[in-house]
């Protein structure tokens, strides 16, 4: 088989193509620029597989980036386990027609305990006196060790936070380009997830996100010219684009003002109870799962949420098979907010009750996508956190601030304008389409492995 590589650049839409990127705008311009019509719901995990299955989230079971467990009775988000995904991957398919084929995937989700050959993923080490040290998780395990030696320690925080930059993106390049040295495997699969920060901070904003362009241009053109050199074929591609939004909506506060969310009260403050709940919320960007365990309120949630100004979709059963996301892990509704809308998942009505989870970063406690975990409350104060760390105190890192309205970008709705869709480049021989479905990219990374 072919020799290929993706690339996936996170928020890359036709819109940021220009000035602030003159690498990926000259590499374009000689090659064909197409946009995926996003998957619902277009966010990171479920838009990666459907990709890398060419099934939607119906088949492939990953409805978003997290999901209720009805058996277990909790929110999880970002789990990591190739097992969740519920169809096969490409990697399997060219496993049985070539068996010299291999895989790397570097950083695409759901990357621990899968049958592709090599893998690195963000794995942090939670110590017992509660500290999070940053590392990853590689197969082989010795991959690990050879990449965190050459290249330093996985910069965990910079890849996402507060402290998030071009660092951990950087790494991930460099990781990838030192397993291809290694082992040259057939497909590789790369993560490069710099845009998904500022653009969700500021929108897209040209004058404001220019220097992030630059750096992530940058990176690109390393890898674009490693690779040729390799003789790999190259597509370069986005899972979403995020469009500007002014409008955080937070459904349940709704829902706990007409009596359907269940609150435990721990220590002075509230959290969540999901499984004692007659109906909550699960936010993930611009697409929310509304889960009822008791039916006899579904028409009053129905009609709580036709009431809600910003939700542009409300999908029962049927709307859930229109659109692809029946599944059993998907909400009872599934809402999609209009172009300047996102779901949050604030539950308290009281800033001093808010738990305190929230104002740290936490994104497998949140029942929910939190991306105000990018800004910062104060530095003076993430400053003393760290020197009490470095002390051997404890220390909690509550410096993330409880404002919803500081996002200025999201992603999820799929009827955005087309200048904010996901792209797909590829050479003009491979494809001379302009508009693809999210279950067609399969079809164009197996024709460039077939060769």
């Amino acid at each position: 088989m072919q020799k290929t590589v993706v690339i996936d650049i996170v928020g890359l839409s036709s819109y940021l193509i220009g000035e602030f990127t003159p690498f990926i705008k000259k590499y374009v311009s000689s090659r064909n620029l197409a946009t995926i019509r996003p998957v619902l719901p277009a966010v990171t995990t479920a838009a990666q597989y459907t990709y890398l299955t060419g099934k939607w989230p119906a088949e492939h079971g990953i409805v978003g980036n997290g999901w209720y467990d009805r058996e277990d009775c909790e929110v999880k988000f970002w789990k990591q386990s190739n097992k969740l995904v519920q169809s096969e991957k490409i990697w399997d398919q060219a496993k049985r027609e070539d068996p010299s084929f291999t895989c790397a995937n570097m950083f695409w989700w759901y990357n621990m305990y899968s049958t592709a050959d090599y893998s690195v993923t963000p794995r942090p080490n939670y110590l017992a006196d509660g500290r999070k040290m940053p590392d990853c998780y590689a197969h082989p395990a010795e991959l690990r060790d050879e990449l965190q030696e050459k290249l330093g320690i996985f910069p965990l925080f910079q890849f996402w936070g507060p402290g998030a930059n071009i660092k951990s993106t950087d790494w991930i390049a460099e990781s990838s380009m030192f397993t291809d040295d290694k082992y040259n495997p057939t497909l590789t699969l790369i993560y490069l997830p710099h845009l998904d920060y500022c653009l969700q901070k500021f929108g897209p904003e040209l004058p404001k996100v220019s220097k992030e362009l630059q750096e992530i241009d940058q990176v690109v053109e390393k890898l674009v010219n490693f690779y040729e050199k390799k003789g790999a074929k190259i597509i370069l591609l986005s899972e979403y684009g995020i469009a500007p939004v002014n409008n955080p909506i937070h459904l349940n506060r709704l829902f706990r003002e007409n009596g359907l969310l269940q609150i435990r009260v721990e220590r002075g403050l509230e959290l969540l109870d999901p499984g004692a709940s007659k109906a909550f919320v699960v936010a993930d960007h611009q697409i929310a799962h509304v889960y009822i365990n008791d039916p006899s309120v579904t028409e009053k949630v129905r009609s709580l949420l036709e009431s809600v100004p910003g939700i542009a979709l409300i999908l029962d059963k049927e709307g859930k098979a229109k659109y692809h996301i029946d599944h059993h892990r998907a909400g009872d509704f599934v809402l999609m907010a209009d172009e300047k809308s996102w779901f949050t998942y604030y539950f308290w009505l009281d800033d001093a009750k808010a738990p305190d989870y929230a104002r740290v970063v936490d994104i497998h406690k949140k029942p929910g996508y939190d991306p105000v975990e990018m800004f910062m409350t104060s530095k003076a104060r993430a400053g003393y956190k760290l020197l009490r760390k470095k002390a051997g105190f404890r220390y909690v890192m509550d410096v993330i601030p409880l404002d919803a309205t500081l996002i200025k970008g999201s992603h999820g709705n799929i009827h955005t304008h087309p200048q904010f869709h996901p792209v797909l480049i590829t050479d003009k021989q491979e494809s001379e389409s302009n508009t693809f479905e999210g279950v067609d990219v399969y079809d164009v990374i197996w024709r460039l492995l077939k060769g």
